[in-house]
């Protein structure tokens, strides 16, 4: 077996659906089973819809309205202008369908729990991409099953970021998927012991490939992207952005860690745990071997690798009496930072002081710094650059120093990160 994820950007439009026929066509989907994202930014409309639901209902109709019209103009593209049929074609109904259960969910929904609410609403996105990718596939002959992931991928109720049951989602992917013809699903999808949708997390479509994998001992998951494959930087914020050509497991997980938007460690640790290899491709230039990421091997090319976060802030802390820094401050400090939600990037001390990097993600910074300066001398910067280099030299450093205030630093034997304002 063969596992394929694309992505929604991959599938945004009629176009790139015709364009995954295409990459199928070109490097074959025998014994494959393809996971397809929601299409676009399909998923953060239906997020405004469940914002609509609890808080500005005169909102929600022409929310949901908007949706529907985004995934009709791509049926209209796709099955009338061909001759496939057009309003007539068993998709428009088997769409409408959908949209109609979800507006049945939103009329007769009792629970106030927004996580519930959520899971249970924009898992429409992928139902619906996925649906419209297996119709037009069945229409232009390359025939296909589609098949609903949420009947295989057993999970507890911890909705938006639910646990796979392992154990029952391998026993359900073994003996009832037909692996003799093209599977088409949903990524990011999974349901609950009383089959209520879950949704699996952040970069969930990638983890719904990596256990259709364990699940099915693949010979290889490939993630189809918009990029040549994994870069040793992010091109909008560095020039001359290289591929590289392969990276270990490892490798991959350390580089997502700092910040790199490479691989979610959760994708990569079922393919480790059966040396399953990942390949990242373009699906615009499906036949350019990409990256590999794979079991102990060296990172190819050699250099260095480049990740950037902004609108970081900069804690700075010393004793008020100068007395040391010891581990019960330390404790304190941390204790404070887990409160108040701080995803923490760099820590750095000496006998005195501690500094630490974070992201103020629910804009908790204010009240955490009152309680810090109730023990604390507190210094803090707020917007600025975290840049962390793996395989770094001295030359890379210094360029990327040149004309930046430099708040931090700190060096280990393969990576430096440093803290710029």
């Amino acid at each position: 077996m063969q596992i394929y994820k694309f992505g929604g950007a991959s599938v945004k439009d009629a176009s790139g659906v015709k364009n995954l026929a295409s990459v199928l066509k070109t490097i074959g989907y025998k014994n494959t089973l393809v996971v397809v994202s929601a299409m676009g930014k399909t998923t953060n409309a239906l997020e405004v819809v469940v914002s609509n639901y609890f808080s500005n209902k005169k909102e929600l109709q022409s929310s949901i309205q908007e949706v529907i019209k985004y995934h009709n103009d791509i049926l209209f593209d796709l099955f009338d202008t061909d001759g496939y049929g057009g309003e007539n074609h068993a998709v428009f109904k088997k769409i409408k369908s959908f949209f109609d259960e979800l507006n049945i969910f939103l009329r007769t929904n009792k629970s106030p729990d927004y996580n519930f609410v959520y899971d249970q609403v924009v898992c429409f996105g992928e139902l619906v991409s996925t649906t419209i990718i297996s119709e037009y596939l069945n229409s232009i002959n390359i025939k296909n099953q589609w098949v609903d992931s949420r009947e295989l991928v057993k999970t507890d109720a911890y909705y938006r970021r639910a646990n796979v049951n392992w154990e029952t989602t391998q026993n359900l992917i073994s003996t009832q998927l037909n692996t003799s013809i093209l599977n088409i699903t949903q990524g990011f999808l999974g349901s609950d012991v009383n089959n209520f949708t879950t949704t699996l997390g952040r970069e969930g479509s990638d983890y719904t490939a990596a256990i259709f994998a364990y699940c099915l001992n693949a010979q290889n998951v490939t993630i189809w992207k918009d990029v040549p494959g994994v870069l040793n930087a992010d091109p909008r914020y560095f020039e001359n952005a290289q591929l590289l050509h392969q990276i270990s497991y490892r490798e991959a997980i350390e580089l997502a860690f700092y910040g790199a938007s490479v691989i979610h460690p959760k994708t990569l640790q079922p393919l480790q745990r059966k040396e399953i290899p990942l390949q990242v491709k373009s699906f615009l230039n499906p036949k350019e071997l990409g990256t590999t990421v794979g079991k102990g091997v060296a990172i190819k090319p050699l250099i260095p690798c480049f990740i950037v976060k902004k609108n970081q802030v900069l804690i700075s802390l010393s004793s008020l009496d100068f007395s040391y820094i010891v581990e019960d401050n330390i404790s304190d400090i941390f204790s404070l930072l887990h409160t108040y939600k701080m995803k923490v990037d760099v820590i750095q001390n000496s006998a005195i002081s501690f500094s630490v990097c974070v992201e103020n993600i629910y804009d908790n910074l204010k009240t955490l710094l009152q309680q810090l300066r109730a023990k604390f001398s507190v210094t803090c910067y707020e917007n600025v650059s975290l840049y962390t280099i793996r395989h770094y030299n001295q030359e890379v450093i210094k360029q990327l120093e040149q004309g930046k205030t430099i708040l931090l630093k700190q060096l280990t034997q393969e990576t430096v990160q440093i803290v710029t304002k």
